[in-house]
């Protein structure tokens, strides 16, 4: 470890003072916290994940957690990474320092090194290349600490060179400057991921999917999805034309947070298949994006009866969806919110007739049945839901003819 001091001092935050941390700093004797859980503890934000960076090599690591009785996981040696499950079950991802010995836009070699300040110049960004010691020491070799309060998001050393290593960096560097950019973003950093869109075609679904979801849960994405336009990063994996108004008007109406529906506020009409191909979607998002894309049934204007029918058509949930991002469209923030308030208290109602009530009239099993109690239901619907079950059995009976 470095005899020198660290840049500053903080009060050892709870999270760190944790017995089952405490054993594993232990058992270890040499090591720091590194990157999201010291920038967000800086912050006064909750910490996420645990990831501790030493010199100690992956054997010695393995050596050193098996003699304390803590269960290790060797996730990636060859990048030196072992993840160790604490007595509480948290899992901490122990990586040796390291510096790179060749990339190629995806993945990395690396060689391990006893060097701080090596491991922090292969970082994303300056504010996530500060380590932070059990005592509340920070330590910052590349000069984050500025950075990280200010919330200036910057590339650590040459951005190109950075981005070079691991092309998802150019989404990173969005994605950061949506969640924690407080200042406008680097001019540099943007040049470089203008430079370098065309690599972006050579990432994985899955990870584009990530970052996307990350970004756009960003409590205001909106200012700078606008900038991955203007620099033509949106464009190199998702279909335009973008709608970036609507995007604004969305994250400004709607209630709680969702990714999935603010990108289909960005994106273009008919384009979620699209999109969630390239994005690697699941099915059950991909059906959902294709549907919130499609022609929205929503009329704000519409009386009560026909939301109500909305409603039962497409569940309480999917109906919401549409009435935000129609009203993302016409500006009716106000109406919006009354229906939201209608969906909120929406109890889908049952229709009281059943197949085995078809049969009860002694017509045998087969398509017919599903089509007279879809004229049934029809016709109930029709009713605002208001008829009971003796007078949807007389309209069975009449449509079924007997």
């Amino acid at each position: 470890m470095s005899k020198a001091a660290p840049a500053r001092r903080i009060p050892v935050p709870d999270w760190l003072e944790r017995p089952a941390l405490t054993a594993l700093l232990d058992a270890l004797g040499e090591g720091r916290f590194v990157g999201g859980v010291v920038r967000d503890t800086l912050l006064n934000l909750p910490p996420g994940d645990l990831d501790l960076a030493t010199p100690l090599e992956p054997p010695e690591v393995l050596r050193r957690l098996d003699a304390a009785g803590i269960r290790a996981i060797p996730t990636g040696l060859s990048h030196g990474t072992v993840t160790a499950v604490l007595a509480d079950g948290t899992p901490v991802e122990v990586t040796t320092l390291r510096r790179d010995i060749e990339t190629d836009g995806r993945r990395a070699t690396v060689a391990f090194t006893n060097n701080w300040a090596e491991d922090a110049a292969r970082r994303d960004f300056t504010l996530n290349a500060l380590y932070l010691d059990r005592a509340g020491g920070i330590w910052d070799p590349i000069g984050g600490i500025g950075d990280c309060l200010a919330g200036r998001i910057r590339f650590v050393g040459e951005p190109l060179r950075r981005i070079d290593e691991d092309v998802l960096r150019i989404l990173r560097f969005y994605r950061f400057q949506a969640r924690y950019g407080r200042t406008p973003a680097d001019p540099a950093a943007r040049a470089a991921c203008r430079a370098r869109t065309d690599r972006i075609e050579r990432l994985a679904g899955e990870r584009l999917q990530a970052e996307t979801h990350k970004l756009l849960h960003a409590r205001d994405p909106a200012p700078t999805v606008r900038l991955m336009i203007e620099d033509g990063v949106l464009a190199a994996y998702l279909p335009p034309p973008f709608r970036p108004d609507r995007l604004a008007a969305l994250v400004a109406l709607e209630p709680e947070t969702d990714s999935l529906r603010r990108l289909a506020a960005l994106l273009p009409p008919g384009a979620g298949a699209a999109a969630a191909e390239r994005l690697r979607l699941p099915t059950a998002m991909r059906d959902r994006l294709v549907l919130l894309t499609g022609a929205n049934p929503v009329d704000l204007s519409a009386d009560a009866q026909t939301q109500r029918v909305l409603l039962y058509r497409r569940g309480a949930a999917l109906y919401r969806d549409f009435v935000l991002l129609r009203a993302a469209e016409d500006g009716k923030a106000d109406r919006a919110r009354a229906l939201i308030a209608l969906a909120d208290a929406w109890t889908s109602p049952a229709l009281p007739v059943a197949g085995r009530d078809v049969r009860a009239l002694g017509i045998a099993s087969g398509p017919a049945i599903g089509r007279i109690l879809s004229e049934v239901e029809d016709w109930w619907i029709a009713g605002d839901f208001q008829a009971d079950r003796a007078a949807c059995l007389e309209r069975l009976k009449a449509i079924a003819g007997v």
